[in-house]
């Protein structure tokens, strides 16, 4: 059973056909990697990371790590610019 709307998500929910459901942290997990996997494949421009100015310098600085050598990709912005 799907939560009712502003209700806090006590399983993780994945889209089938356009529709969510209800699925195992196995099955969630296996398909975030999935495409991790298909949009590292795919090239630089199929993967982009936004981060957040009110985490630390070491967070962000780990995540445009992850996002240049594990993803292949330059795309990587942040709300410290503004």
């Amino acid at each position: 059973m799907l939560p009712k709307r502003n209700a806090r998500l006590t399983q993780p929910l994945v889209r089938d056909n356009g529709v969510l459901r209800a699925a195992s942290w196995d099955e969630a997990l296996d398909r975030a990697a999935t495409g991790l996997r298909t949009a590292q494949g795919e090239g630089q421009r199929r993967f982009g990371l936004f981060s957040c100015s009110k985490t630390t310098n070491e967070m962000n600085f780990i995540a445009q790590k992850f996002t240049r050598l594990v993803m292949g990709s330059n795309n990587i912005d942040s709300c410290n610019r503004t």
